[in-house]
């Protein structure tokens, strides 16, 4: 899918080209204050499968790592 995903916007069908990741990546996670994490995202990160979630957004993106 590129673009705005609605189809509604100037951005319908336009590719920019950006990096996605998800709020429980560790990239992003080691970027949160635990204060915040243990508020808003442990049970999240409890309940969902993490290193999946990884693993497809890392071969999404291109990634030359793999996620562990």
């Amino acid at each position: 899918m590129h673009g705005d995903p609605t189809w509604a916007g100037p951005l319908a069908g336009v590719a920019l080209g950006l990096p996605v990741y998800h709020i429980i990546e560790p990239e992003i996670k080691a970027q949160i204050t635990q204060a915040c994490y243990e508020e808003h995202l442990k049970l999240m990160d409890i309940a969902l499968d993490v290193d999946k979630i990884s693993q497809a957004l890392t071969r999404l993106r291109g990634d030359k790592k793999t996620s562990s």
